[in-house]
């Protein structure tokens, strides 16, 4: 009680300067919001922003903690050869690596905030507590800081300060975050070197194939190299990958825990996977056809399956793309931004269809960037007010052909 008396005191001391907006952030951080609804016709709700995006917050954490022990364990299987997972040394050489980009990501992010609050003279919103640890999920575990910061900056400012900040932007900030990198430093992004803790020889090879980028295993089947992971090791998420893309298995359960509270919509997901399906059945379905009248031999081989260099992502068996790079993680706590997407309940259906169709589309075509799910999802979100304004002028079409058959 003494310290919330003391904030009190200190809210109502800073009330009306420039730092009202700063400290009523924390104080709402740390205690329920004291603007509450007491009249009008109005849904009364336990649920504020704070608690929305503390929920998606806690659908992350597994992830995180996941990708803190796989870092070491890459690291360890590049210098070794074996290795064991849930050991305390992969642990602690994930957490090295990963902590610093959580505090770069929220440090940078978070202070830009507060100085638009401040100088707007707005209340700071919780909007970025989400973002500031997507964001670290989604960039490989090396990227140098200073990228990171500038990045985190630009998606800040430019992606949601310019548009009004918390509920105005159009393009989901952490993907434009990531974009931003992509476009400058690609090959930090999607490189060819393997990352361990302390570089082995300067570059160690391992497989031939990147140790933590997001497209590895893509990256490597668009150049038709052999890859030996197993479909076990792509499902839980032993293989190598940006810090929180690599376990689908545990992408699925925060993706079931964001629509058991309500908070993920299930209509984006699961016509997103519908759509990735779909367009991987055709590619596959193109690759059968194709390969064999052009001489290349079986269109499917290996654990996972390869081609010709022409063909390595095309007949790459439609379900295991679910499995690889950042299409589950993009689905299931991205393309669901209720902020970007799509806001009628049939607009999400045709918006996730079309993020899982281009993001295969771009995949495939595309070996130089053989992961599409980020433009897949940053696309849709421009088009995603076009979306909603069709089906609603649809839904007004037919209420006025009903009215006037029934008035006839």
């Amino acid at each position: 009680m003494g310290l919330k008396q003391n904030l009190h005191n200190l809210k109502e001391k800073y009330r009306g300067t420039k730092f009202e907006q700063g400290f009523n952030a924390l104080h709402t951080f740390l205690y329920l919001p004291n603007i509450t609804t007491h009249s009008g016709a109005h849904v009364r709700d336990a649920a504020d922003l704070k608690r929305v995006m503390n929920t998606v917050i806690m659908a992350m954490v597994p992830v995180l903690i996941f990708g803190m022990f796989n870092a070491g364990y890459q690291h360890n299987l590049a210098i070794n050869g074996v290795a064991e997972f849930l050991t305390m040394d992969n642990f602690v050489v994930g957490l090295k690596k990963i902590l610093p980009l959580l505090v770069v990501s929220y440090g940078v992010g978070l202070g830009i905030e507060f100085i638009f609050a401040t100088v707007k003279k707005h209340e700071v919103e919780e909007g970025y507590l989400v973002t500031g640890m997507l964001v670290p999920l989604i960039v490989p575990i090396d990227l140098p800081l200073w990228m990171l910061a500038v990045a985190v900056a630009f998606g800040v400012i430019i992606a949601k300060e310019l548009f009004g900040g918390t509920g105005m932007n159009v393009l989901n900030p952490a993907l434009t975050i990531r974009a931003f990198l992509f476009f400058n430093w690609a090959a930090w992004m999607s490189g060819d070197k393997v990352w361990v803790h302390g570089a082995v020889d300067g570059i160690t090879k391992m497989n031939g194939v990147d140790a933590i980028s997001g497209e590895t295993i893509l990256g490597t089947l668009a150049a038709n190299r052999p890859v030996t992971y197993s479909l076990q090791d792509m499902f839980f998420g032993f293989i190598p990958g940006s810090v929180g893309e690599t376990s689908t298995f545990l992408i699925l359960l925060g993706g079931a825990f964001l629509i058991f509270t309500g908070i993920g919509s299930a209509r984006i997901m699961i016509s997103s996977i519908v759509g990735a399906i779909v367009m991987g059945i055709i590619f596959n379905s193109l690759a059968g056809t194709l390969m064999p009248a052009l001489g290349m031999g079986e269109a499917v081989s290996g654990v996972i399956g390869t081609g010709s260099k022409f063909f390595g992502l095309m007949s790459f068996p439609f379900w295991q793309h679910l499995m690889v790079g950042g299409l589950a993680f993009g689905i299931v706590y991205m393309a669901t931004d209720p902020v970007s997407a799509s806001q009628t309940n049939r607009g999400k259906i045709i918006y996730g269809f079309l993020i899982g169709f281009l993001s295969i589309l771009i995949r495939v075509f595309n070996p130089a960037y053989p992961e599409g799910v980020m433009m897949a999802i940053l696309l849709m979100n421009v088009f995603a007010p076009t979306i909603d304004h069709y089906v609603v002028q649809a839904n007004v079409k037919r209420r006025m052909k009903r009215l006037k058959t029934q008035t006839a």
